[in-house]
């Protein structure tokens, strides 16, 4: 399986090319031509600790944080893209500012922060800066500036989202706007990394990824721009957004004790569910917002993988995580895979390993979600972001 599944991104879904004089990566998700800015980072990154023994391979890296930046330039609320700049999105009717080259626009704050990260780590990985150029840069402003509007502490700001498919996952409360908040410094998120709408918009697994996000920006910009007063700018929000986290986003739960809600609005609603896409309440760990050690962590990941998680499922062949955006009774690999990384118990992550090879149904390869009872019975075949996660 590993074999199969590590080289997957860049065996099917890859597209390399030059312009400019800079190289540029388009990378698919799989069996949907767009690159989502979360799903080409998490694609690619299992490759960074090889870019400094291949050539190529770091330049193909390089190619999609430089295709990322485009992405970011063109919008900053969107989360996948095409190629072709001119291409228009099927979604055309969805009621928010569709711009040609876009293919969706639902506003997740995960998105930028994994284009943050994969920056970061690139950099760290291979001490090559030459990415840091003026675009790279003015996207890292419209990054921290898109944040601050999705504070909404004077407005609610530019964006809003609305879909007339039918289902209520694909679309916002409030003309757009989603439930009220209290303005307490948390970034509203529209959407999970599921691409679900979220219930309350305070998304805080998004919103941790975003603190870790916006230090290790803050980083780049003192250490290798030499620019500290806007790394003072990524810092000041970062700690703005940790100290609301801490302030409101923890709960007693009656069965688990202290933990992080998934979502809240600020009035002290929270949302006590886990979702199997990352960021999740899980991933914690796995995004550098806490250790695996940390007291209301583990309770959040006991609570995570028990049946007081309403998106837990076990069944004949597997327990785990799932989530609204397939339906009972089935889990996601990616869930699977994120236990494993958030834990040193040799027998967890053995017993994850075989649920994985237990359930990808002959083909080989990890698959988006699966029946607990009936592994055959799963939902995308070519699920390139799964593929590589399996390779960490």
């Amino acid at each position: 399986m590993f074999e199969n599944c590590f080289p997957n991104t860049l065996d099917t879904t890859v597209k390399f090319y030059e312009k400019n004089g800079k190289p540029f990566t388009y990378v698919i998700t799989g069996d949907i031509d767009a690159m989502w800015l979360r799903d080409s980072s998490a694609q690619v990154y299992p490759y960074l600790g090889l870019a400094n023994e291949d050539k190529k391979l770091k330049n193909m890296l390089k190619g999609v944080i430089n295709k990322q930046v485009e992405c970011v330039l063109l919008d900053p609320y969107a989360n996948a893209f095409f190629d072709d700049a001119s291409k228009i999105s099927e979604w055309k009717n969805d009621l928010t500012e569709m711009k040609p080259g876009i293919h969706e626009r639902k506003w997740e704050v995960d998105s930028l922060c994994y284009v943050m990260r994969l920056s970061y780590n690139y950099w760290k990985t291979t001490d090559d800066a030459s990415i840091f150029d003026a675009d790279w840069k003015q996207a890292m402003l419209l990054i921290l500036q898109t944040f601050r509007e999705q504070q909404r502490k004077d407005s609610k700001g530019p964006y809003k989202f609305q879909r007339s498919n039918g289902n209520p996952l694909d679309t916002q409360f409030a003309s757009g706007y989603g439930n009220p908040t209290k303005k307490i410094g948390l970034i509203h998120s529209m959407f999970r990394p599921s691409d679900d709408a979220t219930f309350y918009p305070f998304l805080i697994s998004s919103n941790m990824f975003a603190v870790v996000s916006l230090q290790e920006t803050a980083e780049i910009f003192s250490e290798v721009l030499h620019n500290e007063n806007t790394a003072a700018q990524f810092r000041s929000s970062a700690q703005e957004v940790d100290a609301a986290i801490q302030k409101y986003a923890v709960f007693n739960h009656p069965e688990a004790g202290k933990i992080y809600a998934l979502e809240i609005d600020g009035f002290g609603n929270g949302l006590f569910m886990d979702d199997a896409n990352v960021p999740n309440l899980l991933s914690i760990p796995y995004l550098g917002y806490r250790s695996k050690e940390d007291v209301i962590y583990q309770n959040t990941r006991k609570f995570s993988l028990s049946k007081a998680n309403p998106w837990y499922s076990e069944g004949k062949f597997a327990k785990g995580i799932g989530g609204p955006h397939i339906g009972e009774h089935k889990i996601w690999p990616l869930g699977l895979i994120m236990q494993a990384l958030t834990t040193d118990d040799d027998r967890e992550i053995v017993s994850c390993l075989k649920m994985l090879k237990a359930t990808h149904a002959g083909t080989g390869f990890i698959h988006e979600s699966f029946d607990v009872d009936n592994p055959k019975d799963f939902t995308r075949s070519w699920f390139a972001w799964a593929n590589t996660l399996l390779a960490n």
